[in-house]
């Protein structure tokens, strides 16, 4: 069977192919976004805001299995596109069975001392229990959870991402019913959210397993041979991803603690709201980097040069319509979106409003951020990709959210973001510079057809 990563690549043939994974990526922000309203609607701010209290214990189950899925996919491809075909099976199977101990080994850890990271991440009296019920439901399943976003990822390598888009659907419109059967009907507030989202990670993973099971398939299990390089190769060429994952829990933490300062319970609501959007709009970067980078592995691999400069070229020119796009929608929508989380005329209607309205100028430079990460990881430089992270996701966030608040009271929080995304955006530009020819795309716009795109 000959693998879709082989194609040749067009603007419109790297759309179509990228398209399941940014459909795919939105349903799985959806998972989230979709308890969030409904805990919103029918069980309250308080509810919600205890939720993005606990979430960043999520936020690192959910990093482990992109580190594994981002790292490995990368190695796999690259196995593939040097037509290494055992060596990839083996590596997939063994990433996979790591990608499962790690991630319950935390949450067997998380679930013992429960009580004390809730306290620990800023929790009140008043809200700890809609933490406990949340986390603890999610922790039960997180097999599930490390799956569903790990198999995300492959299936793309596998040359299946339609399959992905199919599954992930079908788990998003199981959620939503459940979220109305278990949150409204059966009144099981938190932990009825928790449920119906555990329950739509569920059926795609194993959907996913079915499919890695078959022998037909260009990639597929096979007795895994241990192998410690591949593991590490996997963490550290996967690192940035995770080290996102962990700078947005630390964020969301900080978030939290400045704005119980600043505005209390409802600050805290109104940041969550922010970030569900937050997480929505850039859910189109996110799929439609993972979807061109196992495309960018694999040719990195078979150093076929023309594809990889015609696949840089043509995705941040995507990227680049998406950022627009998202800025427009952002400030377009603004009040429809935050009206689907709290009614018109509140309080915490008007603080959310005044933040996003400032947050959302971080929306036109974000994308390329995303991508320029996962670009280094699909070359398998993970130490760059990393470092961009960790720039955008906390160093500069950190110093944003010192130093801003003080100059700017509430205003200096939601310029936080934009803060970090814009100063990243400066890095990210050097490191394109400066591997430019090792990794040959150093003649993007240099010939006449560079801007032919169709």
């Amino acid at each position: 069977m000959q693998n879709a990563l082989q194609n040749k690549v067009s603007f419109l043939s790297l759309i179509k192919y990228t398209f399941p994974t940014v459909v795919m990526m939105v349903f799985f922000s959806l998972y989230t976004i979709i308890d969030g309203m409904f805990i919103s609607s029918f069980v309250g701010a308080n509810a919600l805001s205890a939720t993005n209290i606990v979430f960043p214990v999520i936020s690192i189950l959910i990093g482990i299995g992109i580190m594994f899925a981002t790292g490995g996919s990368a190695i796999v491809a690259k196995y593939m596109g040097e037509g290494k075909d055992t060596e990839a099976k083996e590596s997939f199977s063994l990433i996979t069975l790591s990608t499962l101990v790690c991630g319950g080994i935390v949450a067997i850890i998380a679930l013992f001392f429960i009580k004390d990271i809730i306290y620990a991440l800023g929790t009140t009296d008043l809200l700890y229990q809609y933490g406990h019920n949340y986390l603890f439901t999610m922790l039960v399943f997180t097999p599930f959870i490390l799956l569903k976003v790990y198999f995300d990822y492959f299936l793309v390598t596998a040359g299946a991402p339609k399959l992905g888009l199919i599954s992930s659907i079908s788990g998003g419109i199981v959620n939503i019913v459940l979220d109305y059967i278990f949150i409204v009907s059966f009144n099981l507030g938190v932990t009825g959210a928790a449920l119906a989202t555990c329950i739509g990670y569920v059926l795609p993973s194993i959907i996913a397993i079915i499919y890695f099971t078959k022998k037909t398939n260009t990639l597929y299990f096979v007795k895994p041979k241990f192998n410690f390089n591949v593991i590490k190769d996997s963490c550290i060429n996967g690192s940035s991803e995770m080290v996102t994952q962990l700078s947005s829990a630390v964020t969301t933490f900080l978030y939290n603690v400045t704005m119980l300062k600043f505005l209390g319970e409802d600050g805290i609501a109104a940041i969550t709201i922010i970030l569900y959007i937050q997480f929505l709009l850039n859910a189109a970067y996110l799929g439609f980097t993972s979807g061109a980078s196992p495309r960018i592995s694999f040719n990195y691999g078979s150093q076929n040069k023309e594809q990889v400069q015609k696949l840089i070229k043509y995705s941040y020119i995507i990227i680049f319509i998406f950022s627009i796009s998202s800025f427009v929608i952002a400030r377009g929508l603004s009040e429809a979106l935050i009206a689907t989380f709290t009614a018109k005329g509140t309080s915490l209607f008007d603080i959310t409003l005044n933040g996003f309205i400032i947050f959302s100028i971080g929306f036109l430079v974000s994308g390329l951020n995303i991508f320029t990460c996962g670009m280094f990881t699909a070359f398998s430089n993970g130490k760059v990709s990393a470092l961009l992270s960790l720039l955008r996701t906390f160093i500069l966030f950190t110093l944003g959210i010192v130093v801003l608040p003080f100059l700017f009271h509430i205003n200096g929080v939601w310029l936080v973001v934009p803060f970090a995304e814009f100063s990243t955006l400066i890095f990210s530009i050097v490191f394109l510079y400066k591997y430019r020819n090792q990794y040959m795309y150093d003649n993007l716009f240099s010939n006449k057809e560079a801007l032919d795109i169709l």
